[in-house]
């Protein structure tokens, strides 16, 4: 696991930034799931196949995985909020995050069966067969992709992109499996005000790293005041290596940003001139050794224009 994964599950798993990231997506920012009403799940999905001859148990590990509890018409409502972390682009997602699920539904089924078998509840012959009674009922699973890139998102989003037939008539009895996509690119900057916690600044820095300026960080005070933690988490996933002069635990990210852009620039012009120099003294030599004027453009990048001009000074 590398330093990236590491430290973007560790980030991304606190309750209220799994609690921030569902209520993007799933109400529009409002704070309808709250951190508190969050407990962690094993993250270790274990799918054992039912029924006579069973093989060998699969297993796969999710990045997070939550139990959401909530109050819906004076009924106790569970949902398993699943959140898959994304460095880059994984193309084949739809399968991976389909497969997940499946094996969540999975696992719900054989904890049914073992209580069933533990509590010796008797079961009809068709219970029997499955080991489920006809009222059982599984907890839903939502499960989120989080791109950590700061490219376009170019991979499939559902199965039906991923197969090779594209006539409507036969996909129309294929089941089409869609992933919920939360990537940074896709949001518009007005949109990131609708995230409570550092991770709207996170997604919305990952979206304008590449920025030659940063107009789009001045004035926003999430920018003014950020958590070391986030900032760390930054550098991170972005490689934007920024160094920060002040102490504690609350940093000017926009202070910090706007310097590194600037060192950036100025070494860029410095370099800039003296590639120019070094151009100009190569251009001179070859000019000197009598090589014709495309090799010397070839060479130094230099106008035919201003090799005319050093020709008839020399």
């Amino acid at each position: 696991m590398g330093a990236i994964d590491t430290e973007a599950k560790a980030y991304l798993s606190s309750p209220d930034k799994v609690a921030d990231a569902f209520n993007y997506w799933m109400y529009d920012g409002k704070a309808v799931i709250k951190p508190e009403d969050l407990r962690p799940l094993d993250t270790t999905a274990v799918a054992l196949p039912f029924g006579k001859g069973r093989k060998q148990p699969l297993q796969k590990i999710r990045d997070v995985l939550k139990l959401y509890t909530a109050m819906m018409d004076n009924d106790a409502c569970y949902i398993i909020l699943g959140l898959e972390i994304q460095a880059s682009v994984h193309y084949a997602m739809p399968v991976r995050n389909m497969l997940y699920d499946a094996m969540g539904y999975a696992q719900q089924v054989s904890d049914l069966i073992a209580k069933h078998k533990e509590n010796g509840t008797k079961l009809s012959g068709s219970e029997y067969l499955s080991g489920l009674r006809k009222e059982d009922r599984l907890l839903p699973i939502v499960t989120l992709v989080i791109s950590l890139s700061t490219k376009d998102w170019d991979g499939s989003t559902s199965i039906h992109e991923m197969l090779s037939v594209k006539n409507k008539e036969i996909l129309s009895f294929v089941p089409n499996y869609k992933i919920n996509l939360l990537s940074p690119t896709k949001i518009q900057d007005s949109e990131f005000e609708k995230f409570h916690t550092d991770l709207g600044t996170v997604m919305q820095f990952i979206k304008h790293r590449d920025d030659t300026d940063i107009d789009w960080m001045e004035g926003n005070d999430r920018f003014r005041n950020m958590e070391r933690s986030t900032a760390s988490f930054i550098n991170t996933v972005t490689g934007a290596r920024i160094q920060f002069k002040e102490e504690g635990d609350v940093i000017n990210m926009w202070a910090a940003w706007e310097n590194g852009i600037n060192k950036a620039r100025i070494a860029g012009e410095k370099n800039g001139v003296q590639k120019g120099e070094d151009n100009m003294m190569t251009a001179i030599r070859m000019i000197r050794e009598d090589k014709s004027a495309e090799a010397i453009r070839k060479a130094t990048g230099i106008s035919s224009k201003r090799l005319r001009e050093l020709r008839s000074i020399l």
